[in-house]
């Protein structure tokens, strides 16, 4: 599985969609974590795919948000 990418993200415009999406990311990774401890999930890989997409989507609301103030 590959990383993804920031081109598809292309689809989020606005900053409550792309809250949503963050929300339900955050949340995949507390269940990846409750999983983790009590031994029910062996993929690292999951982690840095979501910790990856999050910090994508913050980005991007930190470009809508700044381009927005300049305007």
């Amino acid at each position: 599985m590959s990383l993804p990418k920031y081109k598809e993200l292309n689809l989020l415009s606005t900053v409550n969609d792309i809250d949503n999406e963050i929300f339900l990311l955050q949340k995949n990774l507390f269940d990846l974590r409750i999983k983790r401890s009590t031994n029910q999930s062996n993929s690292p890989h999951l982690f840095v795919h979501t910790k990856r997409r999050i910090a994508q989507l913050k980005f991007k609301k930190s470009l809508i948000i700044s381009t927005k103030k300049v305007n």
